[in-house]
Parts: structure tokens; sequence; C-alpha cells
């Protein structure tokens, strides 16, 4: 498996594009090159420092929640396929695999990733992740 090429692959909340090549997806997305990704990985052990008094709170949740720590959002996957995938990068940049502000296209997606990655949940949208940004004094909602 190669880490600069973009995957399609369901995730636990949508089909997405996932790479460790920034510029690849800021390209298909056609994002400015300053915009963050989401960051996925596999364990906890990954993550910057969590605050202190979130650090339970972050370990207990469900799947579907992102975090943003220290401005950067990320997921710890650890839904059993899509973790099967990432398990072989250890962490992965991830958007999703639609054109920016419509619905996912099957045919997009396919005529902008590398590799196509079905498993047996086949590709489709489900609700997004919640984000919640941690602060050193406090949290708050974002979506």
């Amino acid at each position: 498996m190669d880490s600069k090429k973009v995957y399609l692959v369901q995730t636990n909340t949508t089909v997405g594009f996932l790479s460790q090549n920034l510029n690849k997806l800021n390209k298909i997305k056609k994002r400015p090159p300053n915009k963050k990704f989401l960051k996925v990985v596999n364990s906890y052990k990954l993550l910057p420092r969590v605050p202190k008094q979130y650090r339970r709170k972050v370990r207990k949740t469900p799947n579907k929640i992102t975090y943003v720590i220290n401005n950067e959002a990320y997921r710890v996957i650890s839904e059993k396929n899509h973790k099967l995938f990432l398990d072989k990068f250890t962490w992965m940049y991830s958007t999703s695999a639609n054109e920016s502000g419509k619905h996912f296209d099957e045919k997009f997606a396919k005529s902008k990733a590398d590799i196509f990655v079905i498993d047996n949940r086949g590709y489709f949208e489900a609700k997004p992740s919640q984000i919640i940004k941690l602060y050193k004094k406090g949290l708050k909602k974002l979506r």
C-alpha cells in the first residue's frame, strides 16, 4: 500500500478520500493549501496531548466524534472495517468524497481516487461526526 495515493474508502461516517498526500487531497477538493484536513488515527497514542480533565472523556466517547486539539482535528477510528484499512498506515488525512457543497457522487469520487477500497458495507452517506473543540479551560461543540 502506498500512503501517497488517494484511497476511496467507506469511513465510519461517510465515503471519504484518505491519503497522507495533502497536495493531492487539496487538488481534488479544490481547497487552499492552508485549509486543514481531519486526521484519522488508529490509536489514542497518536493524539497530541489532550488536556488532563478530558482524557477519560476522549477515550470513552463513541467512534463518531472528532476532537479539535491545538487547532487540528482528530478522530480515533475503532469501527472494525475502517480500522482494518487504517491499521496499514496508522494515520491518514480524511475528507468527504464529494465536490465541495454537494452530496456523494460515486462517478466523481471514482474519477478522483487512485484506489477503491470496498468492504461488505459498500458506499453510503451517513450522519457526519460531532466536532468538539477542547481547550485547557473548557470545551465547545462546533457541530
